[in-house]
């Protein structure tokens, strides 16, 4: 396997002698094994089995015997599925038990992915927005926005009752080409060409969010994804996992091939 550095392509953002950009560019993340090295979904179900009965009114919910499906249906299915699991309960249990998951998984020392941390202190160095785009729930992508200085956040919505119960239903789950649609709308809000802009995934059901812009780069990667960026010649950053210490690295995320 062969390190090498990565830049940005050729003319993806100005040079010196370039003059400024009218706005911005806008960087697009993935969260989950792009950003944090875990699966946020599952990890967080698993704690909140351990937790919910802190609160009285969520002591005798259904507890969906058995672990959360990860296969076996489209993954916007299973995202439906998994939280359809929290249906009747109050949406500030939920978002306390979150916050306290992440606020314990954010001070691990492999909690990152060093080479996405490292390319949003890249971003984030030349004036770009970092945009985090997840199937996630909210109220963990939220706190990892604010400790990456994320500006905006597109996930998968709960749906919360007029009396703060959560219905067990969600918008549309940000999954596939849901992540794409979600560029799109903030490309066109802020007057942003595409072009100019990067996305990162790890996952084949990134690919419609990666090809939606001009410099699309692969974080790890499955093997179809990988085989996609092969075939395209787009980057891939190392996997490798690290604390959120690593966002303060000042070097340039290295790029794997092979």
């Amino acid at each position: 396997m062969t390190h090498v550095s990565w830049e940005p392509r050729s003319g993806s953002v100005p040079g010196p002698g370039a003059g400024r950009l009218p706005r911005p560019a806008l960087a697009f993340f993935d969260v989950d094994e792009t950003l944090l090295a875990t699966k946020s979904m599952l990890d967080f179900w698993h704690f909140w089995r351990t937790v919910r009965h802190e609160w009285p009114a969520v002591g005798d919910q259904d507890d969906h015997d058995g672990e959360v499906r990860t296969t076996g249906a489209d993954r916007s299915a299973l995202n439906r599925a998994y939280y359809r699991r929290f249906a009747g309960v109050p949406a500030h249990a939920v978002r306390a038990a979150a916050h306290r998951w992440y606020d314990a998984h954010r001070r691990r020392p492999d909690a990152f992915v060093v080479g996405g941390l490292q390319a949003v202190r890249w971003h984030r160095c030349r004036g770009h927005e970092v945009v985090l785009v997840s199937g996630s729930l909210r109220l963990v992508v939220e706190r990892v926005a604010e400790d990456l200085g994320a500006t905006q956040v597109c996930c998968t919505e709960q749906v919360v009752s007029a009396d703060g119960v959560l219905t067990g239903e969600v918008d549309r789950p940000m999954i596939g080409r849901a992540k794409a649609d979600a560029v799109a709308a903030v490309l066109a809000e802020r007057g942003v060409p595409a072009a100019q802009c990067f996305a990162y995934g790890d996952h084949d059901s990134d690919l419609d969010m990666l090809r939606s812009v001009g410099n699309p780069v692969v974080v790890g990667g499955t093997p179809a994804l990988r085989q996609e960026a092969e075939r395209c010649g787009w980057p891939v950053l190392s996997p490798r996992t690290g604390p959120l210490g690593a966002l303060a690295d000042r070097r340039i995320p290295a790029g794997v091939n092979g």
